[in-house]
């Protein structure tokens, strides 16, 4: 783990994974590498409730810059540089990501889905509907650079846990 990198109390990260520079792992999130590795990138966060799990054959790896919103789930899947995952999105096994993509929230990535770079996602099962536009693109970039800042408040102690000593 980066020295950078947050982990929120509550969040259980266990087995093979890292998480680089600046990544944060939120409230109630689960990331679980017991059968293969998590790779989460700089700058990436995910968010509370968020569950990251493996499959022998498939690793989970998560780029840089990515927001991954409360209640998703990616299981043995790629997300590369510059997405945004919605809230109660899931990513099945072997699913692959392209930049600068966008899961719509609720969304249903169905087994071994390869989202073209660039693409919005909505869906159950999940489709490409259209392009990721200027006003997306803005979206992504401001999720994970508000989700930095807040990893460095709640880091410093500013929103106390009822019940806790931290």
């Amino acid at each position: 783990m980066h020295p950078t990198a947050f982990i929120a109390p509550g969040a259980v990260v266990l087995g093979d994974v890292t998480l680089s520079a600046h990544a944060s792992v939120w409230y109630g999130a689960v990331l679980r590498g017991d059968m293969a590795a998590i790779m989460v990138g700089e700058n990436t966060n995910l968010q509370d409730g968020t569950i990251v799990h493996v499959d022998e054959r498939l690793p989970a790896r998560i780029g840089a810059r990515v927001g991954v919103g409360h209640r998703a789930i990616l299981h043995g899947c790629t997300v590369e540089d510059d997405c945004l995952i919605g809230m109660g999105s899931v990513l099945l096994n072997g699913v692959h990501i392209g930049t600068g993509s966008v899961v719509a929230a609720g969304a249903v990535v169905p087994e071994d889905a390869r989202v073209p770079p660039g693409s919005l996602v909505v869906g159950v099962p999940a489709r490409v509907t259209r392009p990721v536009d200027d006003a997306l693109r803005e979206r992504i970039r401001g999720t994970w650079e508000h989700y930095v800042a807040e990893a460095r408040r709640h880091r410093a102690g500013a929103f106390p846990i009822a019940g806790t000593s931290l």
